[in-house]
């Protein structure tokens, strides 16, 4: 939620807001780790999208979403190009935990099923995720422009009240002024 309203209050078109998160989406489905907010800004230069936006797009890639993110890009990795496979019997004594927390030398050969499972997985989850930022954004910047527009409003509403008491006020005592000065006129009248 909190991320939303982020991106939804950037300044930028939503399609540009949209275009710099997708690219930041994209980045995070690569195997490029610690290269992920680099590749996120070359992309979303090249697309003219949002850098900011594109920094919030890498947050989808995180160390609750990256173990799953690894094993779709290898499997279609190797679903695309089945040579690139690492031998069974190495991938039989791996598990997660030995990916992520111990110094796996054999990881060298997975980067190349998952570079390459990763060109399509990151096409689609960018251009998935541009749809969706886009319709967020394009509401969001609508509300705020309503919300922006209704307070506008109110304050020329409450300016031209404020004007009206001002004049109203004016008109009774230029009124009490004309009706003292004719009450004197009339006295004066009155005693001569």
């Amino acid at each position: 939620m909190y991320y939303q309203h982020r991106v939804g209050r950037m300044k930028g078109s939503p399609s540009m807001i949209a275009a710099g998160f997708a690219c930041g989406v994209a980045a995070s489905f690569t195997p490029l780790i610690g290269l992920h907010f680099i590749l996120a800004f070359t992309l979303a230069l090249i697309v003219r999208g949002s850098f900011i936006a594109s920094v919030f797009g890498t947050f989808i890639g995180n160390p609750w979403t990256f173990p799953f993110i690894w094993v779709l890009i290898y499997k279609l990795g190797i679903l695309i190009a089945p040579s690139t496979a690492v031998d069974p019997t190495i991938m039989a004594n791996v598990s997660i935990g030995d990916m992520l927390f111990t110094e796996f030398t054999e990881l060298r050969d997975f980067f190349l099923p998952m570079f390459i499972g990763s060109i399509p997985a990151a096409t689609v989850a960018g251009l998935i995720s541009y749809r969706i930022v886009s319709k967020v954004v394009t509401r969001y910047q609508a509300r705020r422009i309503a919300r922006l527009e209704r307070k506008a409003l109110e304050r020329v509403e409450k300016k031209k009240e404020k004007q009206q008491k001002q004049e109203e006020k004016e008109k009774k005592k230029e009124q009490k002024k004309k009706a003292k000065k004719a009450k004197k006129h009339k006295k004066e009248k009155h005693h001569s």
